[in-house]
């Protein structure tokens, strides 16, 4: 039997950049897209993966099941060459979980003070479960680039002020936000899920 797309699918995420920049991404599927917000009873599903891809499973299908939604999920985060891939899959925690990421972006700039290389890159995982959490997609999106010296603008969230991605001068926080859609590890990452789900029906 066919599937169809629901009427409705879960972004699982409470993090109001990442609503911001997923809503933007997927704006033009032919579904009503529901955020975390709207469940404010829901528990958060513990990231205990040690992949970005096991987190982004874990909770697509943990808050599918929670919700009886199809749920998008993803995990990404900064990786550093100089540091050993850090902050890696704790790039939200990276310092502690109550330091802001001013100061994780200090955390990291003051560790990497003493290299001269500093290659990054940006990695995202996406992944989709249906309401019963089977997950049904992954996919993964990479953005290579340095570490700025110094954090440079306001756009964005996270380390996008201290990350210039490869063919560029300026940080993701001066980057137009249409630009870094296109280039963005989670723009690659998004645009696979959403090929999918447009080609969900096709036989």
């Amino acid at each position: 039997m066919t599937r169809s797309l629901p009427a409705e699918i879960l972004i699982a995420t409470k993090n109001k950049g990442k609503v911001e920049e997923l809503g933007r991404l997927m704006s033009g599927l032919p579904v009503k897209l529901r955020y975390l917000l709207d469940f404010p009873d829901v528990p958060d599903v513990e990231e205990t993966g040690s992949t970005f891809g096991q987190n982004a499973v874990l909770k697509a299908a943990g808050y599918a099941r929670l919700t009886g939604l199809w749920a998008i999920a993803d995990d990404s985060g900064l990786e550093v060459k100089a540091l050993g891939g850090e902050p890696g899959v704790h790039s939200a925690r990276y310092g502690g979980e109550d330091l802001s990421f001013e100061g994780k972006m200090a955390l990291l700039l003051g560790r990497l003070a003493h290299h001269q290389a500093r290659a990054a890159r940006f990695v995202c995982v996406v992944a989709l479960a249906d309401e019963a959490g089977e997950v049904l997609f992954t996919g993964e999106g990479i953005c290579p680039g340095a570490i700025a010296d110094t954090p440079r603008g306001t756009g964005g969230f996270g380390y996008d002020p201290i990350f210039v991605p490869d063919g560029f001068e300026q940080t993701f926080g001066e980057l137009p936000s249409a630009v870094k859609q296109q280039i963005s590890h989670r723009g690659r990452a998004s645009a696979l899920l959403i090929r999918y789900l447009l080609h969900f029906n096709a036989v």
